[in-house]
């Protein structure tokens, strides 16, 4: 079947193949912990699926081993079945096209691995699978769904170093025709077609006309050319994957432009029954043409009219050797602002502080966004903010998000924060996300300046955000802090502003062991204590920080006079700053914020 399938993509009419097995199989079979695990528990469902595509129309069926590779398998405790999962799979394809008693080519289904180990490691478990998938009867091999053109280069060359059967190579793109890594399909067919593959092409991805965009860049050099797409984009609804009703005829449309495009194997991924390739086969046979020309214009950037790289207010201070001063503000626990606004109003009316800054969910306790907060606060009272932002509570792309909604209301001072972790908070037992931490999350915001989104691929336009850090000169462990720090400014860092401090000796020699003064302004935190147990509390309970015993005799010493003593402690590190740093901030008081302007007053 290997040889009559490799004459058939040179000589004879494009074949067809089938839809969504995976999709499909998990919605007939509950509690699956993966479609392949349908292989063991539910055979009889798999060869009727099987069976239901080659009645539609289909001479080419996957197996069900999409995800049954080693690696994926143990995620769900199955990689003891790993050989048992293949096998039968094969045999269950096999059983289907015995059952309809037709000239069906069967293709062993593998996908990425979910990932990214070694490309040693990805061609051992690729292997494997290949193995077990061709001494079970497999026809040929459709490595599918890859949006990594790597890890798909290392699963061809590991079934090749096993196998001769044909290769299908199969990546997904988006609506650009690219990866997510940003690779064209142009750039892709290029790479492949120095590859021992039968057919390259597209499958999955955002819907039939992208399949369609990846098709016109990647034909040309007289590859057979496959396509395999998604019914299109989905939804959620209580918890259920909800595709969108494509006809049949769209589906037929697609099949004609496919095969014009040089599509030599055409089918459906998520999504597609076998509604949508009885429709596929239908135009075949018919030698269907199609009703509208396809048209493949380059998406236009859109330019942000009238927007410029500007200079932030404090970009252009700290630049200036001005003595900037800001007062960080926690954004409050409800949904109802004013009371922000109104001290961030004062404060702006004050004279006495330029900027403020806010809190990204201290101690882990959800409060309004500081992101959220700042546009207000820009928008209503015009002062500017430095909105501190944390990876804890989304994901790269989620951060991404947030911080182009910013630029676009204006914000554009971010000081990148790892974050108090949630369990430190209202929420033990619970987790963050992580994807990054500051360190990360700095690079994002960078590369956003660049004018490329976290997969490097290019945005709209530039940003022009004024990117700081955290630095904290009284860390338990100031090697690790120090070498985190280089990190940060070799991330792109523009600023830095210090963990609170209460004896700028720390601080001293925190940059004598760094070889000398920062490469970036230095803002350095102060914080007015009003009590001894205060002291005592952020001492001994807060992580980072450390209140030296002479603050903390003359708070105890001050009794009920404590208050004051702490603004004299602080008004005094005020002052002993400026032979240090570009400026401060100041924490203000809670439930009396404004108390601060005592500390301000010149």
């Amino acid at each position: 079947m290997a040889s009559a399938f490799l004459k058939r993509l040179q000589d004879g009419p494009a074949i067809v193949a089938d839809g969504g097995m995976g999709a499909l199989i998990s919605s007939a079979v509950p509690r699956l912990r993966c479609p392949e695990e349908a292989n063991l528990r539910a055979p009889e469902a798999v060869v009727s699926l099987h069976v239901s595509f080659i009645n539609a129309g289909a001479e080419l069926i996957e197996t069900n081993t999409f995800g049954a590779n080693r690696r994926k398998l143990a995620a769900h405790f199955l990689e003891d079945e790993f050989e048992r999962i293949n096998s039968t799979a094969v045999r269950l394809a096999r059983e289907a096209r015995e059952v309809c008693g037709r000239e069906v080519y069967i293709a062993g289904s593998i996908g990425p691995l979910g990932d990214a180990p070694s490309s040693r490691k990805r061609r051992e478990l690729f292997a494997e699978q290949a193995s077990v998938l061709e001494g079970r009867g497999a026809d040929l091999f459709m490595i599918e769904t890859f949006y990594d053109l790597q890890e798909l280069v290392d699963a061809v060359d590991a079934a090749r170093s096993v196998s001769s059967l044909p290769i299908v190579a199969l990546l997904t793109f988006d609506e650009g025709a690219e990866t997510i890594a940003g690779v064209s399909a142009r750039e892709a067919a290029e790479r492949l077609a120095g590859l021992d593959v039968a057919a390259i092409g597209a499958n999955h991805g955002a819907g039939l006309l992208t399949a369609l965009a990846a098709l016109e860049q990647m034909g040309g050099d007289g590859h057979a050319l496959a396509a395999l797409p998604n019914i299109g984009l989905v939804s959620l609804s209580g918890g259920r994957v909800i595709y969108p009703h494509a006809t049949p005829d769209y589906f037929a449309e697609f099949a004609a432009h496919a095969r014009d495009l040089g599509a030599r194997v055409i089918g459906g991924c998520c999504g597609t029954t076998p509604v949508e390739i009885a429709a596929i086969r239908s135009a075949l046979e018919e030698e269907r043409r199609p009703r509208a020309a396809l048209s493949f214009d380059e998406r236009e950037l859109v330019v942000a009219l009238g927007e410029e790289q500007r200079e932030t207010g404090l970009a252009q201070a700290l630049r200036e050797g001005e003595w900037v001063v800001s007062v960080q503000l926690d954004p409050p626990l409800g949904g109802n602002n004013h009371g922000l606004i109104e001290v961030a109003r004062t404060l702006k009316e004050s004279g006495r502080a330029r900027f403020v800054d806010l809190n990204d969910n201290p101690a882990g306790r959800a409060r309004m966004s500081g992101l959220m907060a700042s546009v207000a606060i820009e928008r209503e009272c015009g002062i500017e903010t430095i909105p501190h932002l944390t990876p804890r509570d989304m994901t790269r792309a989620g951060l991404e998000s947030v911080l182009l909604g910013a630029h676009a209301e204006g914000v554009r001072n971010v000081l990148a924060v790892t974050g108090d972790p949630p369990a430190a908070g209202d929420y033990p037992g619970s987790g963050g996300v992580y994807e990054v931490d500051s360190i990360g999350l700095t690079e994002v915001i960078a590369g956003l300046n660049r004018g490329e989104d976290v997969n490097g691929r290019a945005i709209d336009a530039p940003t022009s955000f004024f990117v700081g850090v955290a630095v904290n000169p009284t860390a338990d462990d100031v090697e690790l802090e120090l070498e985190r720090f280089r990190r940060k400014l070799d991330a792109g860092a523009k600023f830095a502003m210090t963990q609170i401090v209460f004896d700028l000796e720390y601080l001293e020699r925190f940059l004598d062991r760094f070889g000398g003064p920062s490469p970036i302004p230095l803002l350095i935190g102060l914080w007015p204590l009003w009590s001894y147990q205060l002291a005592l509390r952020v001492h001994n309970e807060v992580p980072g920080i450390i209140v030296p015993e002479p603050v903390q005799e003359a708070l105890r010493d001050a009794g009920a006079d404590a208050a004051k003593v702490g603004m004299e402690v602080a008004r005094k590190l005020y002052e002993e700053s400026r032979e240090l740093a570009a400026g401060v901030y100041v924490v203000a008081p809670f439930r009396q914020p404004l108390n601060i302007l005592d500390l301000l007053d010149d």
